[in-house]
């Protein structure tokens, strides 16, 4: 199901029918299946009638999709459209790709690009190892910060009152294996801070191992590459090798986009 939406919440200077229309999107984006007028009603709060007629301004506009025969709505393509847009203008992707493939190239393992949301990170852009294929991409896709390596990586070149601020007040595991006490993750940031990259073992994933390292080009730091390798190829000088391939990307993307004034 979709996440929470806070629920008669005024926003600031929002605008009632493009705030309806946003949270509308999310709660369709966020949920795993596709949804039931009387569910979204259920999730929103909004008039039953203006929500139906918002959904079919939506259908026709192409950003929703419906299914006649179960009366269900979901995301359509032109978010896909959009998203994809995004992607493509986006000056860090640009910067970050053909150094990721490098990368790839040279350890021969899967890497990410990700930024930090609110409390999560969001995948813009993957790299997949040559050892398998992921069936699914995880570009568009969201993780807690805590749990992943990019989000610790990013969390690092924070406070600690800063980070407080970021996370949810409960952090849910992932994993047994998901550092989830407040003080532990404290001192894991503390760590991190010092050694200039963070890494994660099964926090995540059971049975990957992941390294990170944020991409200091503006302030505060949102961007962070990543590089996940199954425990079982994990040896000490495989690890040395990954550590320092993603601290040389780092540095490279980071003069790119200082160079060309991003």
């Amino acid at each position: 199901m979709a996440s929470p939406i806070d629920k008669g919440t005024a926003r600031p200077g929002a605008v009632k029918s493009a705030d309806r229309t946003v949270e509308l999107l999310e709660v369709l984006s966020a949920s795993d299946r596709r949804l039931t007028l009387t569910e979204l009603h259920r999730e929103l709060s909004y008039p039953k009638s203006s929500l139906y007629m918002l959904l079919q301004t939506l259908v026709a506009r192409g950003w929703v999709e419906v299914d006649s025969d179960r009366g269900t709505y979901g995301i359509g393509v032109r978010a896909l459209l959009v998203g994809t847009s995004y992607l493509d203008h986006d000056p860090v992707v640009r910067a970050a790709i053909r150094v990721m493939e490098q990368v790839r190239q040279d350890i021969n393992e899967t890497v990410h690009l990700a930024r930090l949301d609110g409390g999560d990170v969001v995948y813009l852009a993957s790299r997949e190892s040559e050892h398998h294929l992921r069936v699914v991409s995880r570009v568009g896709r969201r993780l807690p910060a805590h749990s992943t390596s990019l989000g610790k990586a990013v969390l690092s070149t924070r406070t600690p009152e800063e980070v407080d601020l970021l996370l949810p007040e409960v952090l849910a595991p992932l994993t047994p294996n998901t550092v989830v006490e407040r003080p532990a993750l404290h001192e894991q940031l503390a760590g991190f801070r010092n050694v200039g990259y963070a890494h994660e073992r099964e926090e995540n994933t059971p049975g990957l191992g992941c390294f990170a390292v944020a991409l200091p080009y503006r302030n505060p730091v949102l961007d962070a590459m990543s590089c996940s390798v199954p425990l079982g190829r994990l040896t000490p000088e495989h690890e040395r090798q990954v550590i320092s391939a993603l601290l040389d990307a780092a540095r490279t993307i980071t003069e790119l986009l200082r160079q060309f004034g991003r």
